[in-house]
């Protein structure tokens, strides 16, 4: 089976490194460790890669993303892909929706006048994606939507308090969103939140400070609190192999409900 991996940075798995401390492409994100999860269970993935750090639903549909090399949208790329492998089996993940909302997080504060109508024209534009993929696949293709976590409920993040329950409400908002979106064509988002316990505010304990479950849980699964360095906003190892284990499961969801 083949597995097409679409979307943004973490979707061709972008962590820091020491000479790059913004984060470069790495054989360590979830889609590798999908295909390594599929092999233990007996199944081959043979993994082709598309995305771009900075994808959003736009330049998905229309180009002018990051990767300058690459000619085009990432989208027509993609489609001209299933098209060529109508006749196989295989999986599709699509990783959008947080670069469409990062003016929003970067701004001093969260307003719904920046907030809603991104929200509004992701939604549209995912429709769009999703139309021209199922299109172009053949019958024997599975999708599954990957979900997002609140990276900024970090300690380390540098974003105000005030902020903080703002931003943790918009991802929640935004995954709400995504499902929906996804849901017309069938498809099952990928529980990340879930995974990264975005939403346990429950009081605990790390390295002798009192924090809440989804801040711990977001120093211990992404770069946001290095010992040294400064924050990033991507998982690490740990991270990725959560993200993998939710697709997993959206993907036998999937196959239960086939059968």
């Amino acid at each position: 089976m083949f597995y097409l991996d679409i979307g943004g940075s973490a979707s061709v798995g972008v962590q820091p490194t020491p000479t790059h401390a913004h984060g470069q492409p790495t054989n360590l994100g979830y889609a590798n460790d999908l295909v390594t999860l599929e092999a233990r269970r007996g199944v081959t993935l043979d993994l082709y890669q598309t995305g771009c750090p900075g994808e959003t639903t736009q330049t998905m549909l229309y180009g002018a993303d990051a990767c300058a090399a690459n000619s085009g949208s990432q989208l027509a790329r993609d489609v001209t892909f299933l098209l060529a492998h109508r006749g196989q089996s295989g999986v599709v993940t699509i990783d959008l929706g947080f670069n469409d909302l990062l003016r929003c997080f970067h701004a001093p504060a969260i307003t719904s006048a920046c907030v809603d109508p991104r929200m509004a024209t992701l939604s549209l534009q995912l429709a769009l994606i999703l139309g021209q993929l199922r299109a172009a696949a053949g019958p024997g293709v599975l999708f599954v939507g990957v979900g997002h976590y609140d990276p900024f409920l970090s300690p380390r993040s540098g974003v105000p308090n005030a902020n903080v329950l703002a931003e943790l409400a918009v991802v929640d908002r935004l995954n709400h969103v995504l499902e929906n979106a996804y849901a017309q064509y069938a498809v099952p988002l990928a529980d990340v939140a879930r995974a990264f316990s975005m939403n346990d505010t429950a009081v605990t304990s790390s390295n002798g400070a009192v924090v809440n479950t989804n801040a711990s849980r977001v120093c211990a699964l992404t770069w946001m609190c290095p010992p040294t360095g400064i924050p990033n906003v991507h998982p690490n190892d740990a991270g990725y192999r959560r993200i993998a284990h939710a697709i997993a499961h959206a993907l036998d969801r999937l196959l239960e409900s086939a059968s």
